[in-house]
């Protein structure tokens, strides 16, 4: 799943080539990835007209929550995207045959992918000027949902927790997850409603950094140690997202291109690597149901 740094590499992509532009259709070839809050609902003539309430309309912006999309339509409404495990976003031109000029980001994009339509088309955005936005999704765990904005920001608030890289994201906010928690720390990291947008790469990147064990009982941290896995956090994100995300098996950039941080990754996928650091072999563990990587020797 494209996490924090690959999110937002898609949505500054698609920021630049589909705000302002006029929505001419939308079509719908599976319902199941599809729908409206109760209140949009309750507006709607039709409960099935996710076109029709979206024809005519532009995106205004395209905001991002953890690893959620919300695209601004008007009247301060939300176009939510959550693309999950295979979800993916492909944007073409009018007349647009050559895959280096297709936009394309989410799940591995692959040949086939670029062929689109295809069988895993789930909806298609054509705009006035004849360009297309394609959402895929092999195995529909993705969604596309339309909320007003006070849902929108019920969903902020209570659905995802602080946020690195944003003013929110606050030591002392920060510190506070630890207090009185049995958890590990990799298990805090993970928890979209503790701390939004830190998947599997980024925990075992930010926990390395931090030179701690994933598994550490977080009761266990000192001060300090909390202190420098807070800062590791933003390091560790701001360098991804300057990359351009990660790519080993998943994700695509907006660009069509691989991300570029794969080289960078210090531990994830690189078991059985020298670790470059101290030079020691990195391990990899199943913990808590997820390949978990570190360095046996760089950790507290």
């Amino acid at each position: 799943m494209p996490e924090l740094p690959e999110v937002e590499t898609i949505r500054r992509d698609l920021e630049r080539r589909i705000v302002g532009k006029k929505i001419k259709a939308v079509e719908v070839r599976d319902k199941k990835v599809i729908s409206f809050s109760s209140v949009i609902l309750s507006e709607a003539k039709d409960p099935f007209s996710f076109g029709s309430f979206l024809r005519g309309q532009k995106f205004a912006k395209i905001e991002r929550r953890g690893k959620l999309l919300a695209f601004l339509v008007a009247g301060e409404k939300y176009l939510l995207v959550h693309l999950k495990m295979t979800g993916q976003l492909i944007y073409k031109e009018k007349g647009v045959r050559n895959k280096e000029k297709m936009i394309a980001g989410g799940h591995k994009i692959s040949e086939y992918d670029l062929q689109v339509p295809n069988k895993f088309t789930r909806a298609i955005f054509i705009f006035a000027d004849k360009s297309q936005l394609f959402f895929n999704d092999m195995r529909r765990f993705g969604y596309m949902k339309i909320v007003d904005k006070k849902e929108k920001e019920r969903i902020w608030r209570e659905d995802f927790g602080i946020e690195p890289l944003t003013k929110d994201f606050k030591f002392q906010d920060f510190a506070r997850l630890f207090k009185n928690r049995k958890t590990n720390i990799k298990a805090l990291l993970l928890n979209q409603k503790l701390i939004s947008g830190i998947g599997n790469i980024y925990a075992d990147e930010a926990c390395f950094c931090a030179g701690l064990l994933p598994w550490r009982k977080v009761a266990s941290l000192k001060s300090i140690e909390i202190k420098k896995l807070f800062q590791c956090i933003s390091q560790v994100l701001r360098v991804a997202i300057k990359n351009r995300g990660t790519s080993f098996s998943d994700f695509v950039d907006a660009t069509g291109g691989q991300g570029g941080h794969y080289n960078f990754l210090k531990v994830y996928e690189r078991a059985g690597n020298k670790c470059r650091r101290c030079g020691s072999i990195i391990n990899k563990i199943r913990h808590a149901g997820r390949g978990t990587h570190y360095c046996p020797e760089c950790r507290k």
